[in-house]
């Protein structure tokens, strides 16, 4: 790809190793004068969700986008959404295969109903989010420490026999990104809901929501105006802003 590909007015830097881009993006961020890329050939310390432990199989993508989003939480939010859109929009460019793709609320992508990407919000002082990324391009890691019920792990290269260096794919994913984010300022969430629910994985199909204090069963009926899962159980619709979703 050439330099032309990649998004004006976003920083792009990459790093043979660091302990976490989330860690490095926090401590340039206030350094920084607009959004930037920050990427790692490997990591030491990365981490996912609630905390866990991120493993990264050389060959896998990990990246940090800092973004200037100013202080309004939800908003920033948001940015969620946009992301796993502007992730399966690489995948499919990548590999000219869209339909094996599905996006799984909140900030995961699965190929062929597997994991092969996740997505990591923080927000940071002085109005920044930080969107930290990572991708089994190369290898997914071992399925040994997986939570009761949790979808497995899967790789790129396994599931679509593509080997796309970690550098090209975050030219594909961020010229994608900031097409999202300037649809997301320019028209609202709107648009980027609707497109988003039309990639859903199982809308319109049972699923379990486990929050910190209770666990729920229905039908994934949706995603509302700030993006929270609305499921629907045999006796009301529940509008929930943080879970972890299981099939």
């Amino acid at each position: 790809m050439s330099p032309e590909d990649w998004p004006e007015g976003y920083g792009r830097r990459i790093l043979p190793d660091v302990d976490s881009t989330m860690l490095e993006a926090a401590r340039v961020a206030p350094g920084l004068s607009g959004p930037e890329w920050i990427m790692a050939l490997q990591q030491t310390a990365a981490r996912g969700r609630r905390g866990r432990a991120w493993a990264m199989p050389p060959g896998n993508f990990a990246a940090t986008l800092a973004l200037p989003v100013g202080t309004d939480a939800a908003q920033a939010a948001l940015r969620s959404f946009s992301a796993a859109l502007a992730l399966h929009d690489a995948f499919s460019d990548a590999t000219g295969r869209p339909d094996g793709f599905a996006l799984k609320w909140p900030n995961d992508v699965l190929l062929h109903g597997g994991k092969v990407a996740g997505i990591l919000l923080e927000t940071l002082p002085g109005g920044w989010l930080s969107i930290g990324i990572g991708v089994n391009l190369a290898a997914a890691p071992a399925r040994d420490e997986l939570q009761p019920g949790a979808l497995p792990p899967v790789a790129l290269l396994a599931e679509t026999g593509l080997r796309i260096a970690p550098e090209a794919f975050l030219t594909l994913l961020a010229r994608a990104f900031a097409g999202w984010e300037a649809r997301l300022r320019a028209e609202g969430f709107a648009p980027v809901r609707a497109e988003w629910l039309r990639r859903a994985a199982r809308l319109g199909q049972e699923i379990t929501a486990r929050t910190g204090s209770r666990e729920l069963t229905g039908r994934f009926e949706s995603i509302d105006a700030s993006g929270c899962l609305i499921l629907a159980t045999p006796t009301t619709r529940h509008t929930i802003a943080a879970a972890e979703v299981f099939f």
